[in-house]
Order: structure tokens, then C-alpha cells, then sequence
């Protein structure tokens, strides 16, 4: 099967939303000006099949919304994050964090070249973020980075 990734719109809100939605997470923070910083994984009856956004704050971004529905290939995954990182440095980031509460997704992030932090290590302006305030009160949460 064939996919293909591309950055959302304004056009794809509604349906980001219901997608994020039904796979149990939430869209805080997901609004016609955010969702620039959103890429979608289409099949080729332009489905949405995955998802994978980033939270931006100054030059530090925090992904977030990382779906895949059920029979994508790991190499998907890995062309959403390559993508992201891409668009990161397209932007001058500095940094990518994400936070997980799966441990055993952890090798796959090291993989690609994202560090295990403290949350003391996050950027101060994350504290801002009503999103990560609440993946911060989700207590084994993981932090990493990869430096950009």
C-alpha cells in the first residue's frame, strides 16, 4: 500500500480532530493556527491513516499526536518523524522533545536519535502549554530530545 505525508491545512482541522478523537487523544491546542505544525499519512484513497504534531514553543518543539491506525508499517513512523525533524529544522528549531508513558517505546526513540531527560531539562516555556502541563501530571511519564 502506498501512503503518503504531507503537511495538514485549515482544510483538515475538522477531520484531524475527529481522527485524533477516536483514537482516545485529545486536541487541545489544535486550531486553525497550530495545525500548520501538523503532518497527516494518507492512503491512497486519501484517507488518514497517522498523525504526528508538534507543540512549538520559542525554538523548541514538543511533539505530540502520534497515531498510526493498525497495520502501518514501522517505516511509516519513521518517515513521520524524519519529516517532522525536517520541518523542525526548515523553522530553526533547536530542539524536539517527546513525552511517553510506553517504556517500551523507548528503544525505537533512541533509535532515531532522541535522548532519555529529566523533566527538570524541558524548556521553562513548555510550563506555559496547558497541553504538556497535563502530560506532565501523567506520572510515569518519559522525556526525550533530540537535538536538531
Amino acid at each position: 500500500m502506498k501512503v503518503l505525508i504531507r503537511k495538514a491545512t485549515k482544510g483538515d482541522l475538522d477531520r484531524l480532530k475527529s481522527f485524533l478523537t477516536r483514537a482516545n487523544l485529545g486536541t487541545d491546542g489544535l486550531t486553525d493556527e497550530t495545525i500548520e505544525w501538523f503532518l497527516l499519512l494518507e492512503d491512497e484513497q486519501q484517507e488518514l491513516v497517522g498523525s504526528l504534531g508538534m507543540e512549538v514553543c520559542e525554538q523548541f518543539g514538543l511533539l505530540r499526536s502520534l497515531v498510526v491506525t493498525a497495520g502501518q508499517a514501522e517505516k511509516e513512523i519513521f518517515v513521520l518523524f524524519d519529516q517532522m525533524v525536517k520541518l523542525a529544522k526548515e523553522k530553526e528549531m533547536e530542539s524536539l522533545f517527546l513525552a511517553t508513558n510506553k517504556g517500551a517505546a523507548l528503544p525505537l526513540f533512541e533509535l532515531m536519535g532522541f535522548e532519555k531527560i529529566g523533566r527538570g531539562e524541558l524548556p521553562v516555556g513548555f510550563y506555559q502549554s496547558e497541553h504538556i502541563r497535563h502530560v506532565l501530571n501523567v506520572d510515569n511519564s518519559l522525556f526525550l530530545r533530540l537535538t536538531i
